[in-house]
């Protein structure tokens, strides 16, 4: 075989340049019939000839061996040593070319052989979009839909080039969506729609693509695959099941196609994810309560929402999965609570309607992510929220949990949601008992180290709830800001010309506050902070440079 292929590949290089069809056409049908049988010897064989820049001059499109240079390029593409010696032989330009052919064959070799060189090469992948690739693959997918093998090549090509940002704008001024929904409707095959929904996947990700998939119907026939697939218990429906609803919830994440498809709360769309609450189905469940997130992304939408009941629905989804649930659906179900407590008229009814007793049974959970909604649910709910604030504040068992949370410091989005909610409780409840609360638990230091934060938001928290400690408790907190060398904080903070104009005028009011007592008072005196006050009074800030004038005359008569 091995002296066969040499003289086949001599003989391919003569005719080559003689373009003697009769012969040209059996030596490939050789070279074909031997990279059949080993491809990779072949391969080397091939690329040791110098044949490769030869087949740039084969690929023309009226050829009658077209069709076979493409192929064998595709058979020798599958290695990759031989990728790059394709590209180096000028293989990709007159394969692109090729894509206009109205040859089904040579279309079908041509996409396989650009394909395979282009396989696990971003750069490669990139050039060819840059060629304009991708609008010629989506009109062909077009014409040869009943071609099950090209519909496949272009399908494989979409999958890959779609991984890439840079061919979302070219796939968006396509009708890619249309077609695809298309060729979806048609589909009966479980691996044929499974090819569909790789393409879909990475092209959902696109906002423009979201809304044109919409526009489409690609969610009529996502919901129709969650209808009939529901009550299977075999494996590839299983699958199906979770691709189709995760797609769809996909697909609520631009906020054109989320406000299309809840059309006022009346949406057929919106009310079928409704009823996948409270089925018995956890993928239903999960996918239903991540779409109602991300309805929620409104206020509008949000106020009907809740008007309408759905708390309720979210509530009784919790209370299921409290004994060993499923923690996917405990974060969905709580993301979609912490986003429908934003908006202000909102709160009060979710409260009355028990959601803080709802969320406050995960307390035991150790997932973070569950952790971390929780949190972020009851810092919603209590916002502006005296009553609630101050019953949660009291709750022992809830601020021991925070103290706790406080220090988990792998996780450092429960580490600041902890650190808020334990500002919050005292910000908005302004109590007195619960200040009592958070110092017998511990809490003290962690607000002085969120004084600390690279975030002003939280700093500025921080500030504002030691102030409020400062003014109603500061005996009972006396010792423990002591400990934690909080007028030292406040020095730096105050001196620091990096410190926002909020934080400087908390510090100062803080100052002030902590006055009232002896031991502070003496601290304060040491630092010698008049110096760094004095200095904020010229601040460009007018708040800042008043409350420096107020804090520098306390500092001059009590000193």
């Amino acid at each position: 075989m091995a002296d066969n292929l040499s003289d086949t590949l001599k003989k391919l290089k003569i005719t080559a340049v003689d373009r003697t069809e009769d012969s040209l056409e059996g030596c490939l049908d050789c070279l074909l019939q031997a990279l059949a049988q080993n491809n990779m010897e072949t391969s080397e064989k091939i690329q040791g000839s110098g044949i490769l820049q030869l087949f740039a001059s084969l690929l023309i499109p009226q050829s009658p061996c077209t069709a076979k240079v493409a192929n064998i390029i595709a058979e020798v593409a599958k290695n990759e040593f031989m990728r790059i010696p394709c590209v180096d032989a000028g293989l990709i330009s007159p394969l692109v070319q090729l894509l206009n052919s109205k040859d089904q064959e040579v279309l079908l070799q041509t996409g396989r052989a650009l394909g395979n060189i282009c396989y696990d090469s971003h750069s490669l992948q990139a050039q060819l979009i840059n060629m304009g690739v991708i609008p010629t693959l989506v009109k062909l997918l077009g014409i040869h839909c009943q071609n099950a093998a090209l519909t496949e090549m272009c399908l494989v090509a979409f999958g890959n080039l779609a991984e890439l940002e840079s061919s979302k704008e070219q796939f968006a001024s396509t009708n890619i969506a249309e077609e695809l929904v298309k060729l979806f409707r048609k589909q009966i095959e479980h691996d044929k729609r499974e090819m569909i929904f790789e393409v879909l996947a990475p092209l959902a990700e696109n906002d423009a693509i979201k809304l044109q998939l919409v526009e489409a119907g690609l969610v009529e026939c996502l919901l129709e695959i969650v209808q009939q697939k529901v009550d299977s218990d075999k494996e590839d429906d299983i699958a199906e099941l979770k691709t189709a609803s995760d797609l769809m919830v996909l697909l609520l994440l631009g906020d054109e196609s989320m406000q299309k498809l809840f059309e006022g709360g009346k949406g057929n769309v919106f009310q079928r994810v409704l009823s996948w609450i409270p089925s018995n189905n956890h993928q239903l469940q999960l996918a239903g309560a991540l779409a109602i997130a991300n309805f929620a992304r409104n206020d509008g939408n949000c106020i009907h929402m809740v008007d309408n009941g759905i708390v309720e629905k979210l509530t009784d989804l919790l209370d299921r999965h409290v004994e060993d649930g499923n923690v996917t659906v405990q974060h969905a179900a709580l993301s979609a609570l912490r986003n429908l407590a934003i908006p202000v008229v909102n709160k009060a009814k979710m409260l009355s309607a028990g959601v803080t007793e709802a969320v406050l049974k995960f307390l035991k959970s150790e997932m973070p992510p569950v952790q971390f909604k929780l949190l972020g649910t009851l810092r919603m709910l209590i916002d502006a929220q005296a009553e609630a604030a101050e019953q949660l504040g009291k709750n022992v068992k809830l601020v021991e949990r925070l103290v706790e949370w406080c220090e988990a410091k792998d996780h450092a989005g429960v580490m600041g949601e902890s650190n808020r909610l334990l500002s919050a409780l005292i910000r908005h409840s302004k109590s007195k008992d619960v200040i009592k609360t958070i110092v017998q638990s511990g809490g003290i230091k962690h607000l002085v180290t969120m004084a600390t934060s690279e975030h002003v938001i939280m700093q500025n928290e921080a500030l504002v709830a030691l102030a409020l400690i400062a003014a109603l408790e500061l005996g009972t907190a006396e010792k423990d800001l002591e400990s934690t060398k909080l007028v030292q904080i406040l020095h730096k903070l105050l001196a620091d010309e990096r410190s926002a104009p909020e934080i400087k005028y908390n510090s100062m009011v803080l100052i002030c506050a902590l006055m009232g007592s002896e031991s502070l008072h003496k601290e304060v005196q040491d630092l010698a902070f008049l110096d760094v006050v004095s200095k904020l009074r010229s601040h460009e800030n007018k708040s800042v440079a008043q409350q420096a004038s107020l804090t520098e005359q306390r500092l001059t008569v009590e000193s």
